[in-house]
């Protein structure tokens, strides 16, 4: 069953990277640069204090952070024909969840990232975000705007 208001967003790390993220800190980034219908009807979908996974494509190809959409679907920036998002770095995983590793994970084999691999913009089922962040540490993380943590998880 899908829940809507749960995403995951790839990013290539040498065009903007977790680090750069959370550099933005609470003001955040425009996700811009999609340029495919389904994930920009992914975008648009979104709506402001839900959350994403963010997922390092390229040579890491993991889940290395929790990122909220802090403003909802608008013409993107550097192409205004396509819509962007702006979002936030809520925290990082304290170890990041490869994609070998979710493939691995039987309940995870129907998720949208295994099954779509080229799409930038995912959305993710409740069941799916909570094995994940289990997976790393995270417990149930919270998929509500009571998350509001920027940075690093410090231990």
């Amino acid at each position: 069953m899908q829940c809507h208001g749960i995403w995951l967003l790839k990013s290539e790390p040498d065009e903007w990277s977790w680090t750069e993220q959370v550099a933005k800190g609470r003001d955040g980034a425009e996700w811009t640069g999609i340029h495919n219908f389904s994930a920009r009807n992914h975008l648009r979908a979104m709506k402001k204090g839900e959350q994403a996974f963010f997922y390092h494509t390229g040579k890491e190809r993991a889940i290395v952070g929790i990122v909220r959409v802090i403003a909802e679907a608008h013409p993107d920036s550097t192409d205004s024909a396509w819509s962007a998002v702006d979002v936030a770095a809520v925290r990082q995983l304290p170890t990041p969840v490869g994609l070998d590793r979710i493939k691995a994970k039987q309940p995870l084999t129907g998720m949208a990232l295994v099954r779509l691999p080229r799409l930038s913009v995912l959305p993710v089922t409740e069941a799916e975000w909570r094995i994940v962040c289990q997976m790393r540490g995270l417990g149930a993380a919270p998929t509500t705007r009571a998350a509001r943590r920027i940075g690093p998880r410090r231990e």
